[in-house]
């Protein structure tokens, strides 16, 4: 029993040392410099330096600005999308090599590609010119706007792929049973795919949440990084990179990764009470 024990520790032990150096260690380094001056000494100066500032302060609500509505508008999007080819469509190959292209040329391309289509002198400007439907610009980057729609056109494939991956494992039969019984189509979806579909929800809402709420690409090519734009992670960056300050830049990075775990939580905490009922399907 004993050398089963240890085998299946050495088993996991290259995956505890990789999550310990890529991820554990910086984290406790970083919760360490957040409570400490640039002596080492323990203080609470580095988090007083980013509440009192009201500069500072206001990128919590820009961040939560975009990337909530960024999130909501993926996943809302992904839903019906995921639904619709949960099993199997004509040109399915075709449709994922398109949507997963945004994730394999990264956020910088994709929001490079973004400038060169809707930008001022972008393509899109320029036809809607030529045809006369504008005689100014549209302003769809350097603000609020573009950086939702990068988030968006980057976040949507994560989205799908994940309620893809996760409607695709509901039992089918549960489905043709419920046709058998007389339910139409909404009803099955209602009662019977959806409270099923709630944690694949969840999760994907979480992942897509933290990966805009960590938005620095984007932010600072489609938006105004020193303006209306300016999130928490350009926030981190100014302290610590430009100021080299890394230890008001660690307190910044602790409050975004607080303020993640909650909504996080928060989610978790939905996701419980809906699956409850979600457990008995076809619950009236």
């Amino acid at each position: 029993m004993k050398e089963e024990k240890h085998i299946i520790f050495l088993f996991f032990l290259p995956s505890i040392i990789f999550l310990a150096v890529l991820f554990i260690y910086p984290f406790l380094y970083g919760f360490y410099l957040s409570f400490t001056n640039e002596e080492g000494e323990w203080t609470l100066e580095n988090y007083l330096t980013f509440f009192k500032d009201p500069w500072e302060v206001r990128t919590i609500w820009t961040t939560f600005k975009i990337a909530l509505p960024a999130t909501l508008i993926s996943i809302l999007l992904a839903i019906p999308f995921s639904y619709y080819m949960r099993h199997g469509i004509k040109g399915e190959r075709l449709i994922s090599f398109f949507l997963i292209l945004p994730v394999t040329l990264g956020t910088v391309l994709v929001a490079e590609g973004m400038l060169s289509y809707m930008g001022p002198a972008g393509w899109l400007n320029q036809f809607l010119k030529a045809i006369g439907i504008i005689k100014e610009p549209l302003r769809l980057t350097h603000n609020y706007t573009g950086v939702l729609l990068g988030l968006i056109i980057h976040n949507f494939p994560y989205a799908l792929l994940m309620l893809l991956g996760y409607v695709s494992g509901i039992d089918p039969n549960l489905e043709k049973a419920a046709q058998i019984l007389g339910a139409d189509g909404w009803y099955i979806f209602r009662k019977v795919i959806f409270p099923l579909w709630v944690p694949g929800i969840a999760m994907a809402f979480s992942l897509n949440f933290v990966m805009a709420f960590s938005v620095y690409p984007t932010a600072v090519l489609l938006g105004q990084p020193s303006g209306p734009t300016r999130v928490m992670s350009i926030s981190v960056f100014h302290w610590a990179m430009e100021k080299f300050n890394f230890n008001v830049g660690s307190a910044i990075a602790m409050v975004m990764g607080l303020i993640e775990l909650i909504v996080i939580l928060v989610v978790m905490s939905l996701r419980q009470r809906m699956f409850k009922g979600g457990s008995m399907v076809g619950k009236a």
